[in-house]
């Protein structure tokens, strides 16, 4: 890779994320640490706000911008086939969503590029949740991302009823069904919550902040500790 496609790379994951240190870096780059530092170094004194330092982590402040991108052939392609994958599985917000943003994408592309792109033979059969299960999870994304508690009537696998007030905290797929990771008030625990399986769905006024013990990344630590004492 040319130094100026490394640069301009590192910028790009530097501004694509919160922190970034060194190591994560040097791993997608597949250079040194040490030629991380330098590199960053250099972009600093060409301007490039780039805050941090060695041990600690990267970020980039907020006002920077670059010109519009332009993808490879490859690139294209990797977006059309993760969008034709995800479509079916998506709620129907945001599977529009995903179609507006890839047609302004391709729209954009040289002829040849998009041509390449959309005679891709790489497809998804339309199977997904049925349009009941992709409401409630478009609920319960929203929520997620409002910070409103929801209140759920609950079938479980053993066929039992249960009323739960929850902190919805993230929507997860696993490749057949789509799951609720919340803090469950009730049980004052980590709960998932199979979205095909709620009853009933309302969305509280009341929203939630971020308590310790109670967040997303919370929930992710509980998991690898239990995983790690099997």
């Amino acid at each position: 890779m040319r130094r100026a496609d490394r640069l301009f790379q590192l910028v790009q994951l530097v501004r694509g994320r919160r922190l970034s240190t060194a190591e994560f870096l040097a791993q997608r780059l597949e250079v040194s640490a040490r030629t991380v530092y330098r590199d960053i170094a250099d972009l600093q004194a060409q301007g490039v706000p780039i805050e941090g330092e060695a041990g600690v982590g990267y970020r980039m402040r907020p006002e920077f911008d670059l010109p519009p991108l332009m993808f490879t052939k490859d690139e294209a392609q990797a977006l059309v086939a993760s969008v034709r994958i995800a479509q079916p599985r998506l709620d129907r917000a945001l599977a529009r969503q995903a179609e507006g943003a890839l047609s302004k994408i391709l729209a954009v592309l040289p002829s040849a590029s998009r041509a390449a792109a959309e005679s891709l033979a790489l497809y998804a059969p339309p199977v997904g949740p049925d349009d009941a299960t992709r409401e409630r999870l478009e609920t319960l994304r929203e929520a997620t991302e409002s910070r409103h508690k929801v209140r759920l009537r609950y079938l479980d696998l053993q066929e039992r009823v249960s009323e739960r007030l929850v902190r919805p905290l993230g929507c997860v797929y696993w490749s057949e069904v789509w799951t609720l990771a919340a803090w469950c008030e009730v049980r004052e625990a980590f709960r998932n919550f199979r979205v095909d399986r709620i009853q009933e769905l309302g969305v509280f006024e009341e929203r939630f902040r971020d308590e310790p013990g109670k967040t997303l990344a919370d929930m992710f630590r509980t998991i690898e500790a239990e995983r790690a004492d099997l």
